[in-house]
């Protein structure tokens, strides 16, 4: 069954998201930090759609095949480094939010790491790609084969 084109049928709220991608865009954040964030997120909640498109934009900025191989595994690899690490735990907290919210140990530890305003910009990335998702995964979203 063919599902709603939210941009066709919902264009002020898809401008409004579409907006919130742009403030992620131009903030301080890292590309391959927006990436991993992506990536995790997705990977977390299933969407096959933006796991294609985030997949193929870190490999564009020269992430490592082995990297995206085992960033759901991340704390059993030495490849990730210790922003990263942060990035990706408080990525899968607050995706997961429903399991208990993100953590104090969680929250503090990126907080001292990536200090206040970084770690606010990530918060919105995470919130951002969280949205995406599931406009993709509801509306069934699917990403085109490459050949």
């Amino acid at each position: 069954m063919k599902r709603v084109n939210l941009l066709q049928t919902q264009p002020e709220a898809y401008k409004a998201m579409a907006a919130l991608e742009a403030y992620v865009n131009s903030t301080e954040l890292a590309p391959v930090h927006k990436e991993l964030i992506k990536i995790r997120t997705s990977q977390i909640n299933g969407c096959a759609y933006c796991l294609d498109m985030h997949n193929r934009d870190a490999r564009k900025l020269g992430e490592t095949e082995q990297r995206l191989y085992t960033i759901s595994a991340w704390r059993d690899t030495p490849f990730f480094d210790e922003k990263e690490q942060a990035i990706l735990a408080l990525t899968e907290e607050a995706t997961l939010i429903s399991k208990g919210g993100v953590s104090d140990d969680t929250y503090n530890r990126a907080l001292d790491v990536l200090g206040a305003n970084y770690l606010g910009q990530v918060l919105m990335a995470i919130i951002t790609i969280n949205g995406w998702n599931r406009i993709a995964i509801t509306t069934h979203l699917q990403p085109a084969l490459q050949k």
